[in-house]
């Protein structure tokens, strides 16, 4: 097996032992780890996503438990270009998680290509643009109020090149539509339609099944749109 392929297998391996035998340590929480953990469908159909995009930089906003993040270095292994970075933001890993995620992404070899951030991430995606870090992708699954939500796609939009992803979770939740809706109906962003087939993982908000993780392509020509052109969302 090449030292991509070994790379690859032990990020699978630490997945796979993340399923079964669920993290190291969660908060005092019943049934937090299954709350707040990307299903493992999901998981694999973002590492798919990022595979078949040949992504070399990916940054996600949020890392609790690490299953999407263990997922995202999977794809980087995979793909194998010549410098893959991952840029964790997640000011709350240590105080709230015990770096539990952090752990297994270090169990997994990760830690050479990702960059945990502790630092909320409307202060970290600022601070990212202005040192002119461009990410072929983001995942985002921080904060789900609306406000913050809504800043944190504001500044990817300006991270991930044209053209790039940006994947959206728990879009359930009427907050992160809502938030999300605004740069699709205004900004020319396009969802995926294929990216998470299948039936929804999990229940949403109220107990309702719904699609969880969304998609999106972002324009090949980003550009700003005249505020007389707004469109409600």
């Amino acid at each position: 097996m090449t030292n991509t392929g070994e790379r690859a297998a032990r990020v699978r391996e630490v997945r796979r032992r993340l399923v079964r035998d669920g993290p190291p340590r969660t908060r005092n929480q019943e049934g937090d780890f299954e709350t707040v953990t990307v299903p493992e469908r999901h998981c694999d159909q973002l590492r798919d996503l990022l595979i078949a995009e040949e992504a070399e930089t990916v940054v996600e906003v949020g890392l609790a438990y690490a299953s999407s993040a263990l997922a995202i270095g999977e794809a980087l292994a995979t793909v194998d270009r010549p410098d893959p970075r991952h840029i964790i933001i997640d000011p709350f890993q240590e105080r709230e998680f015990s770096n539990a995620g952090w752990d297994l992404v270090c169990s997994a070899g990760l830690q050479t290509i990702a960059t945990l951030i502790a630092t909320p991430s409307s202060l970290a995606l600022p601070q990212l643009l202005t040192e002119g870090f461009v990410a072929d992708a983001a995942f985002v699954d921080g904060s789900h109020r609306f406000h913050e939500v809504f800043v944190d796609l504001y500044f990817l939009r300006k991270v991930v090149r044209p053209g790039g992803l940006v994947v959206i979770d728990d879009d359930w939740w009427p907050s992160v539509h809502t938030a999300v809706r605004y740069y699709e109906r205004n900004l020319g962003w396009t969802v995926i339609p294929d990216a998470f087939p299948g039936e929804p993982a999990g229940v949403g908000p109220k107990g309702n099944h719904g699609a969880r993780c969304k998609a999106y392509r972002l324009p090949d020509t980003p550009s700003e749109p005249s505020f007389e052109d707004f469109r409600a969302f």
